[in-house]
Parts: structure tokens; C-alpha cells; sequence
């Protein structure tokens, strides 16, 4: 069995394959998801997902599914598997003899003599999924399909209602549907001329389990314009085409074989974080971002910083990185540091922190080509996020005489832990901000070393010495005796153990010495480490809330207090082998073998946003997050290097 391939013993078990997602992306913001067993259990879910500007900032579900009927002698075989009031209709699952997603998604069915497959695939760049159905086995059959229309936001579900257009118009091999007048009209065409049957109805109650399991509304209805069939023999391929423009269905199949040899073949962990982390670039126009995740993410600035060089540089697409760096980022950076306000891609902007991991990722791009050129591209722009900071021209970070960074995060957030209830921080870090206050230092020593290299060493000079006077006042500040303070305001010290200490000791510029490193290290070892990655609350602590359970306020209440965030293990293996060195390495490989089973747990071939803190460390949250794929890109290069070390040597 390949790397991503699931035989029929875990399809026809609901209980198991319901749980497994699927994921393809254009990088241009439209996706297809769904079950392996294509059964939707999220109103996320759909075979053609897009963002319409005109709309918002929503994605819209346009194609729900397509639910395929194989005729045979008579017999009817329907293939479509959909909720309705608990109940699971019209079951094809229990047709399905595999599923296969080492390069693109393929479904093969057994019905009775017939053998078929179902391959989906996205176009690049452009809004249109196409899924080929090739006839391997048995005697001429016919195929009906009948397409579950949506229309409606990600965040909306729809129902039954009299302004819905159930007309269809022509184009070639096909149809068009435009379900209201805000929409663009979708054209769902066939390579081989079909004939179309109009019989417009509306499939009621269709239910979303995960939808439900969050506490949200679970039940949509879904209408259903009529069907398209036509007969296919042995060893014939159709393909059939969605999109919002019309396309020549005698391209479709050249098409298909363009777009084929475009996908990466997934035969292993480094294939799969390749692909993953590709999955997350949406270019429109001229301008390229780094999509924080799906389904639900928009383009954020602190998950684009904290993962842009991971998932461009280090599996090998420079190109990505200078479309949503020098194109795009770098831009929207001058601009909010001219204006103090955000209009760009990019939301978030403004967060105290951003522009702090803004200057790491510059930082990890001269570790990918020399600190001479990083100088060139980027010192002057450093220097001048410096200075922001210290003309307390920032908005909501201000510097104080100590030297330390200083935020409110009493009111909205301010970090990435960043849950809400009434509009108010659930963990509200305010005051001196550990991470924050590592990043800073750590900026003012990237930056100065940058302005060495240009030739301004009277400022970078007094950047150092800034930095020295930051450095003591980290210590005295966050410094316990025994680890690092969360977060320290004039009149108290919270010392709850989080995982933000980490990135003090991770950090090629640390403000701690190697006896502190070590410290930070073993108590994020003893108290936050799973197999999945850094809990955000120590267990030993009264606020301490494991599972991300619930409705939407008692997940948001237990968001940061207990869950594992796996991107945070990136950070605690660089700071575990700045400690360790190479007699970590092995320590290190196991991590890396542990985490490498979720690509094949959840939605196959990625990462989730967030696990629980206690066994069994169930994922949940954004079903592919670029955050988690970065962190694991990064344990994985660090292997790489050290082993090269130790083979040089050799």
C-alpha cells in the first residue's frame, strides 16, 4: 500500500473514514474538500470552493457535490453518500474499494462487473475542478450525475426558498446555473456530449456532523436542478468540468493531462509537506500571499511571518518566497509603517507582535543565502521597523526606558493567543510579553548585524547597545530562578508555564545564557511536551483545560488553556539542539516519526491546527494549518543539517 492509499476495510467504516478529509487547492484560494468516502460533514465542505471578491471576504461553496448513479443491466448503483436526520443515504460507500491520493485524488468503485474510478483535480490559478471517471472494468454502463447546488458563503447554510433560479441554460456538453443574481453562473460541462434532464428539487436536511459537534446550525437543503447522463464503455475516460466560465470540452482532456504532471508525487514525508505547504499560496492578480490555512483561514500576517520561509525556501520555491515577500509583504510593511493602519492583503498587520516575526522571517532567509544579501534586500527596511518601535510610532506597542516592549493586551488581544468572549481576551497577556520581548531582542541584533554589513556602523553600534540594555531587563523581568514568567505587568507576575518561553531559548539571538536555555528547555519538556507538539498550559495548573470540546465559547475558553499547537514544536527543536547538539538528534528523529503519523490521521497529507492536551491527542481546529506544516518543514531541515554535519565529518 502506497504512503496515502486506504483500502475498503477502513472506507466502509463510517466511524473511521468520516474522519478523513481530503484537500486540494489551486493557490488561488479555491479548493475541493471533502470525506475520503465523499460524504460532506462540514458546511466548509464542497467540490468547488471560492473566494468572490464581489461578495467579501467569505468563501463560497458553489458545487456541493456530484453524486454518481452506474446503470447496468437494469440495476441502479448510486454512489453518493449524504446525512439526513441522522441516517446515511443512498450509502455508496459500501462500493468503494479504495482510495488513493499519492498524486492526485482517486477513488475506485466496484459495482457489481463494473469497475470505475473517480479522479479530481484542480485547474491552477483559475476557479474549475475536474474530475475524470475512466470505466476500467466490465461491460458498457450508464452514468447519471446529479449536481447538489449551494451557493452560499462557507459561514452561511441555505435552504429551500422561492428566489432560487432552478433554470438551466446551455453551453457545450452541458449546462449553467446562476442560483441568484450576485453570483457568477456556474457551467458544468462534459468532454463527451451527455443528454441533460431537467427535474428541479430540493434535498432537505442534509446534515453536517462536524457542524454539530461545534455547536453550530447542522442542516441545509441543497437543490438539485435535475441530471446529466450518458454511456461509457471498457477502458473509456470522461472528464467533467466546473467552473464559472465556459470552457471547450475538447480541451478538457489535454487539460487534465496538463494539470496532472503539475502535482507532486506523495510517496513520502518530505513529498507531502512539499505539497501541504504549496497548498497555502493564493496569487491574485499581481500581488501573492501565504494563506494561514483551510478551510476556514484568510491571508494573517503572523501566520504568513511565522511560516513564509518554511513553506517557500526550505522545499525548494524561492520564486514564492520573492512573490509574497518582495512583492507583496514588503509593500504592505512600507505602507503601514508610513500610515499606522492596515489596507493591504494582509489582516493583522497592526498586532504588536507581527512585525517583530516580519523581521525572523528575513532572518531565516539569510540562513537560506548569505547575511550580504539579506542586507541589500532588507536592512534598510529592518532599521526602519526599529525605529517604529522606538519613536513609539507603534500603535499599540510602546518601549520603555528598560528597553523592554510594553503592550495592552487587556482589552483586545495581542498575541497569537488570541481567543475572545465579549469582545475581550479569555487569556489576556499584557504588559512585558515573553515572546514578544525575545523577538525584540533578537531584532535589534539581526538588525544591527544587517547595518554592520552596510557600512552604518555607528548606528548599528548603538542598536547593540540597546540591545544589551533589553537583554538585562529580559533577565530581570521574566528571569524566576527556575524558568521564564508568561507575562509581567507593574504590579504582578503571571508565572503560569506556557510554551511562549520557548522561543527565548529558540532564537538565534537569545537573551539567556545556556544554564537558563537548559532550563526553559526541560520544563517545557516535563510539563507542556506531547507527541504532538507544546500544550499551551502546564497540566499543573488550575486553569488547565485539556479538550477542545464544546460550543463555540467553551472551545474558545479552553483555546490556549491546554491544547497542543503543534507549530510550536519547531521552536522547541531549535532551542532543544541549541542545548543538546547532536546527542539530540536521535531524540529529535522520534519527534519527527511521531508527528509524521498524523499525515495519514485527519485530512491526509497535512497538518491540523490543534490537538488536544491529553491523550489521545485528538486533532481538531483548521483541518491544514501552515503554521504546523512550517514547524514540521523546520524539524526536518534541522535533522537534514545536522546529519550533513556529522557526514562531512566523516
Amino acid at each position: 500500500m502506497s504512503y496515502l492509499s486506504f483500502d475498503k476495510t477502513l472506507l466502509v467504516n463510517l466511524e473511521r473514514s468520516l474522519h478523513k478529509e481530503m484537500l486540494c487547492t489551486n493557490r488561488s484560494g479555491v479548493y475541493n474538500c471533502t470525506t475520503l468516502v465523499d460524504c460532506n460533514t462540514r458546511k466548509y465542505h464542497g467540490q468547488l470552493v471560492m473566494p468572490i471578491s464581489e461578495l467579501g471576504n467569505d468563501n463560497f461553496v458553489l458545487l456541493s457535490s456530484l453524486d454518481e448513479t452506474v446503470i447496468q443491466h437494469g440495476a441502479e448503483f448510486n454512489l453518493g453518500l449524504h446525512r439526513y436526520n441522522g441516517m446515511f443515504l443512498p450509502n455508496g460507500h459500501k462500493y468503494i474499494r479504495e482510495f488513493d491520493c499519492t498524486t492526485i485524488a482517486k477513488t475506485t468503485y466496484r459495482v457489481g462487473g463494473v469497475i470505475l474510478t473517480k479522479e479530481r483535480i484542480l485547474v491552477s490559478f483559475e476557479p474549475r475542478v475536474l474530475i475524470r471517471y475512466t470505466l476500467i472494468e466490465g461491460s458498457p454502463a450508464t452514468l447519471h450525475f446529479k449536481p447538489f447546488l449551494a451557493f452560499r458563503s462557507v459561514n452561511t447554510l441555505t435552504h429551500q426558498n422561492g428566489a432560487a433560479n432552478t433554470n438551466m441554460d446551455d453551453c457545450a456538453n452541458g449546462r449553467c446555473n446562476r442560483m441568484y443574481p450576485m453570483f457568477p453562473a456556474l457551467y458544468m460541462q462534459f468532454s463527451k456530449k451527455c443528454e441533460y434532464h431537467h427535474d428541479p428539487q430540493w434535498y432537505k436536511d442534509i446534515e453536517y456532523s462536524k457542524e454539530q459537534e461545534r455547536g453550530f446550525d447542522y442542516k441545509e437543503d441543497l437543490m438539485v436542478p435535475g441530471y446529466f447522463s450518458f454511456t461509457m464503455k471498457k477502458g473509456e475516460s470522461v472528464v467533467f468540468s466546473a467552473g464559472i466560465s465556459e470552457i471547450n470540452p475538447a480541451t478538457l482532456k489535454t487539460l487534465w493531462k496538463k494539470e496532472e504532471d503539475r502535482r507532486i508525487v506523495r510517496n513520502d514525508l518530505a513529498s507531502c509537506l512539499k505539497n501541504a505547504a504549496s497548498q497555502f499560496y493564493k496569487r491574485v492578480g499581481d500581488k501573492c500571499w501565504l494563506l494561514a490555512g483551510y478551510p476556514w483561514f484568510h491571508t494573517t500576517a503572523r501566520e504568513e511571518f511565522f511560516s513564509v520561509a518554511h513553506c517557500t525556501l526550505s522545499i525548494g520555491r524561492p520564486e514564492y518566497w520573492k512573490a509574497i515577500i518582495d512583492d507583496t509583504a514588503v509593500e504592505e510593511v512600507r505602507l503601514f509603517l508610513q500610515n499606522k493602519s492596515v489596507s493591504g492583503g494582509l489582516q493583522g498587520l497592526d498586532e504588536p507582535d507581527v512585525l517583530l516575526w516580519f523581521i525572523r522571517a528575513l532572518q531565516q532567509y539569510a540562513t537560506h543565502c548569505s547575511l550580504e544579501e539579506t542586507a541589500k534586500k532588507y536592512g534598510n527596511l529592518c532599521n526602519d521597523i526599529i525605529r517604529f518601535y522606538r519613536k513609539q510610532s507603534h500603535p499599540r506597542a510602546f518601549l520603555h526606558q528598560n528597553g523592554l516592549l510594553w503592550i495592552d493586551g487587556t482589552e483586545q488581544p495581542a498575541t497569537w493567543m488570541n481567543a475572545v468572549e465579549d469582545g475581550r481576551p479569555i487569556t489576556p497577556r499584557t504588559g512585558y510579553v515573553v515572546e514578544l520581548n525575545a523577538l525584540w531582542y533578537n531584532a535589534l541584533r539581526f538588525t544591527a548585524s544587517l547595518l554592520q554589513v552596510l557600512g552604518k556602523h555607528t548606528v548599528a553600534d548603538l542598536m547593540e547597545y540597546q540591545a544589551e540594555i533589553a537583554k538585562d531587563a529580559f533577565v530581570h523581568t521574566f528571569w524566576n530562578g527556575y524558568y521564564l514568567n508568561d507575562f509581567v505587568t507593574h504590579d504582578a507576575t503571571n508565572k503560569e508555564v506556557r510554551p511562549n518561553q520557548i522561543w527565548a531559548a529558540a532564537l538565534p539571538y537569545s537573551p539567556l545564557d545556556k544554564r537558563q536555555n537548559k532550563a526553559v528547555v526541560d520544563i517545557c519538556t516535563k510539563e507542556l511536551l506531547t507527541p504532538r507538539g507544546l500544550r499551551t498550559l502546564s497540566p499543573k495548573s488550575g486553569c488547565y483545560r485539556p479538550n477542545y470540546v464544546g460550543g463555540q465559547l467553551e472551545r474558545d475558553r479552553n483555546f490556549h488553556n491546554g491544547p497542543v499547537w503543534m507549530f510550536t514544536i519547531g521552536a522547541y527543536a531549535e532551542a532543544y539542539m541549541k542545548v543538546y547538539r547532536r546527542s539530540g538528534l536521535g531524540f529529535l528523529e522520534r519527534v519527527l516519526a511521531g508527528l509524521e503519523g498524523e499525515m495519514t490521521h485527519l485530512c491526509v497529507g497535512t497538518l491540523n491546527e490543534l490537538y488536544d492536551g491529553n491523550p489521545p491527542y485528538k486533532g481538531h481546529g483548521g483541518i491544514s494549518y501552515a503554521p504546523s506544516v512550517a514547524a514540521m518543514i523546520d524539524i526536518m531541515q534541522q535533522i537534514q543539517v545536522i546529519e550533513q554535519q556529522i557526514d562531512t565529518e566523516l
